[in-house]
């Protein structure tokens, strides 16, 4: 049987990309960021998930204002890295697990989630950053992953209830899988910030650390938090945190936290980073 063994949430800020591939990584601004990750890398060589299911945003890459699904999942055998106006970033394709990915899609669907099947799909930074910033550079990305793109970007995106009972499903899924697999699920995007308007460069950081800490203890009440006050309190782009929710809704109930990072600013962003160990017998 398949079995989700962590969660994983990071931030996916384009310039973390453009410094990383520019080798800009150990320059006086971003040394600090990247060093928040050394830890994970090493956790994760030792881990060897065999796939990870990726939960990001599209940035207007795959998807456009003419068609928007509210959940997405990619069930190709590949997915081709988006060029995003400057060339595709230079990091390997994404590999992908038709097999356990169709298995999630059925499930889901038969559990009453309307997903989008995407048999052909280019991903962006949202989906590549998290994995440059876990494994650094490598000729090819050690683990399949199975993406889910979620509308943060277009009025009306999913509540954050909604996106953790996805969550849950996601783990009833997996777990119905017949094949010896080492799951993670990850969470990406957030934390505060606003990239528009008169509070451009918003970033709360009592709100963040606050979220980071409930990630665990109480996330139960993350789940009730209103599309308008993650406006009001993380800034127009702060909605992305609900994507962290699918993450924790995929887990244990009782988790162990293994790592905690928190980064201000990287280009005018909160940086937030979290690895949970979920348990394996079933008390969720």
């Amino acid at each position: 049987m398949a079995r989700i063994t962590a969660g994983v949430t990071t931030s996916h800020v384009p310039a973390i990309g453009a410094a990383f591939d520019r080798g800009d990584d150990q320059s006086d601004y971003w040394a600090p960021l990247f060093a928040g990750y050394e830890w994970s890398k090493k956790w994760i060589a030792a881990e060897r998930p065999d796939v990870i299911v990726l939960v990001y945003n599209d940035h207007a890459t795959a998807f456009s204002l003419e068609c928007i699904p509210t959940f997405a999942i990619g069930c190709a055998d590949e997915f081709p890295v988006a060029d995003e106006g400057f060339g595709p970033r230079p990091v390997p394709n994404v590999m992908g697990h038709s097999e356990l990915a169709c298995h999630i899609a059925q499930s889901l669907i038969l559990d009453e989630f309307d997903m989008t099947i995407m048999n052909q799909m280019e991903v962006d930074h949202g989906l590549t950053v998290p994995l440059s910033l876990m494994f650094g550079r490598v000729d090819a990305w050690p683990v399949r992953v199975v993406p889910i793109a979620v509308n943060v970007v277009q009025y009306p995106p999913p509540t954050g209830e909604r996106c953790f009972k996805l969550g849950q499903a996601i783990r009833r899924a997996v777990q119905s899988f017949d094949e010896d697999l080492n799951v993670q699920v990850w969470g990406t995007g957030g934390m505060s910030h606003q990239l528009q308007g008169p509070r451009a460069g918003l970033i709360n950081q009592p709100f963040d650390q606050a979220f980071l800490e409930k990630m665990n203890t109480d996330p139960s009440s993350l789940r009730a938090i209103t599309h308008l006050e993650y406006v009001r309190e993380a800034g127009s782009e702060g909605i992305e945190l609900v994507m962290w929710l699918i993450m924790r809704g995929a887990l244990h109930a009782n988790c162990q936290e293994l790592h905690r990072f928190y980064h201000v600013p990287a280009s005018n962003t909160a940086v937030g980073h979290l690895i949970l160990e979920s348990p394996q017998d079933d008390g969720s």
